[in-house]
Order: structure tokens, then sequence, then C-alpha cells
């Protein structure tokens, strides 16, 4: 089966590109977020194809006086990967790795945009994620990350909001591989014991600099999967390998109050993230959701629309569960204080040793 993709020198196998090996959870995701310097404006971008299921699915979501706008699409992809439009929501890559355009033309949400990423500097490759569920694959995949500006416009409910590349900065990202999307494992492995995912992911914007710090650690807290990257807009990134980091919760929750990252053993290089109390929920983008979650099957074409009052969201509901709280952070490097913000995301399922976690989802005391 021949599709746009052939035209271009991508190939990885001998057979077309419509074939993307043999594991139905492949997947190939895009992601961006948004915001202004005051957290008060807040928007998340997905598009994701799955060659296995032919289907693709896009989200845009937008956080804004206290009201997140969800708007979901989903459609049948007839093989075809290289048209990236589901519904309302569209992806141009106006220059690869540089800049990408994201329209969301009208719907029947009160949300619309035409904005456009801009880089401000290389993308980082995060360390390959693999993880096996007993016996079978989890996940397998790679993602890059990278820091950018945003202009153009985001309209809401009649209101046109505008973003310029000096005050609205935000992160996307690009992941590939392998990881449960669509219908569920109708068999999985026999398992003894409770879900477990500790996950945070902090890409943060500075005036020079942009940082990112990950951990995926397991239930006795040893991190499976941990970077932290120190880029210097006007230099080269530093990559620091031996780092270790410590979490404050809300009592009662398990949301972080603060992250404290010491990216270099000797104290030279550290890294303060601190939420301000504005939360985006993941199920927007289909995380976690029962009905739009990635790779389900809506037809031939699909869209929807609904709305969080975030001040509402119980954290215990699964719809809540998956956050990106909007924070503020201090870098220091050599005794100097650098001043930004950004986001930390936040899945925290299960035991976790280090936070006192023993339970699905027992808070921190």
């Amino acid at each position: 089966m021949l599709t746009k993709g052939d035209d271009f020198p991508l190939h990885q196998t001998p057979e077309p590109m419509a074939y993307s090996g043999s594991d139905r959870n492949f997947y190939d995701r895009y992601f961006f977020n948004g915001y202004s310097a005051d957290g008060s404006l807040f928007f998340a971008a997905a598009m994701g194809i799955y060659p296995q299921l032919d289907i693709i699915d896009a989200s845009f979501c937008l956080l804004i006086d206290g009201v997140q706008h969800n708007i979901r699409a989903s459609r049948r992809m007839g093989s075809e990967r290289l048209d990236l439009e589901v519904g309302p929501v569209r992806i141009e890559i106006v220059e690869a790795l540089q800049k990408l355009r994201l329209v969301v033309s009208g719907n029947e949400s009160p949300v619309t945009a035409d904005i456009t990423f801009s880089a401000r500097h290389a993308p980082i490759e995060e360390p390959r994620f693999i993880r096996r569920n007993g016996p079978r694959m989890f996940m397998d995949y790679t993602r890059m990350t990278q820091s950018g500006s945003w202009s153009g416009t985001i309209g809401c409910d009649g209101v046109d909001h505008r973003l310029t590349n000096d005050r609205h900065l935000g992160t996307r990202d690009r992941s590939w591989g392998i990881r449960p999307i669509g219908a569920p494992e109708p068999q999985p492995p026999p398992s003894g014991t409770l879900p477990q995912f500790y996950w945070l992911w902090a890409p943060l914007n500075f005036p020079d600099h942009a940082t990112f710090f990950h951990s995926n650690d397991d239930a006795d807290g040893n991190g499976w999967n941990r970077r932290a990257v120190v880029d210097a807009l006007a230099g080269s990134p530093a990559d620091y390998d031996d780092t270790a980091y410590e979490v404050r919760y809300k009592p009662g929750t398990r949301r972080v109050e603060s992250l404290q990252v010491e990216l270099a053993p000797d104290g030279s290089a550290q890294l303060l993230v601190e939420p301000t109390g504005t939360d985006f929920h993941m199920s927007g983008l289909g995380y976690t959701h029962p009905v739009w979650g990635h790779g389900m099957d809506h037809g031939d074409s699909e869209t929807a629309y609904d709305s969080i009052k975030a001040a509402a969201a119980e954290p215990r509901d699964t719809l809540h569960w998956h956050i990106q709280a909007f924070v503020r952070a201090t870098l220091t490097l050599n005794g100097m204080q650098h001043h930004g913000h950004g986001i930390l995301e936040q899945l925290l399922i299960g035991p976790h040793a280090p936070s006192g976690f023993t339970e699905l989802l027992d808070p921190a005391s």
C-alpha cells in the first residue's frame, strides 16, 4: 500500500511507509503546550497516529478564567500518515525542528486558534523508555523535547488573545514507539501487585536557558528512566547524569508542593520548581479518559467538546490523576540564580517508598 510518505526518504524497512512493524500498540505523537508569563492563559494540544489501528486523533485544550475547554477529534486514517488534520485540528510543519503551525478552525466549542511554535534551541533526545509488564512489552519508545515561543491568536467566547514570542513560551515533544493505546488489553499478563507509575516531567523556560528534568521511578524510588539537561541558548547543552531530587507534597494529597533537584552532586547546579496552583488536566488530551483515550475508535470522523471547572476537579477522580502544573522555577548555576517558569507534569499512581505511598492513591501525610 503506497502513501504520500513513500515519496520521502524516511523508510526504515523494505516495506512501504504504511507498515510500522508488527506491534498493534505502535504510535507516533505530537504534543504542545504554551502559557502566558503569569499562567493566566494555558493551552495544550496533541495529535496521535496509530498505523496498526488505522486511526488518527487530536485534541486542543485551553485553560482560562478557571475553565478548561477540551476539543477532541478522531477519524479513520486510511493508512495516510502525512495528512495531519483531524476534525478542526491541523498541524503544519513549516520548518522541521524549527517552526510548526497549529490551527483550530471553527467548531462547536467557543475556541479557535492559529498559532505558531518557534524553537528556542535544538531538540534534546530523552533516554529510550523501555518497560515490561511481566513478560509483555509495556513501553518502548523515544521522545525528543524542545522549548520554544508562540505567536498568533487564540479565540475564546468571541475574545481574541494575542500570543507574542516575548511573552508566551512553552514546550513541544515528539514521541514514537510502543505504549498502550486503543481498546484495553483483552488478556494482560497476570499480576499480583498494585499498578505503579511514578512520573515527573519538568520542561522549564528561563531568559537565557531551557532546562529539562524527568524521572520515572519504580516502587522503591529507583529512577529507571531519568535525565536532566540545562541548555544555554547561546551555547551547548549540559547533561547531568547523577541527579537527585526531593519532593514536598501538599498535605493530604499527591500533588507536588515543591520539587528540589540537585543536578550536580557538588551543589553547583540546582533547580527549584514551585507550582502556583494552576493545574491543567491531561484528560483533556485523552490521558486516562474512559471514552477519548488515545487510539480509541470513534468511526469515520467524530468531534467532541466539554469543559472542566478547574476548582471543582477531584484529584482522586481518574480524569484528574494526571496533570501539568504551571510553575515558577529557579535555576542556580555556580551561585548565580536565574528565574523562569514552565510546567511540572505529575502522574503518581501506586506505591513509591520515598514518598511513603503504599496503596493505589493514598495521600501524603
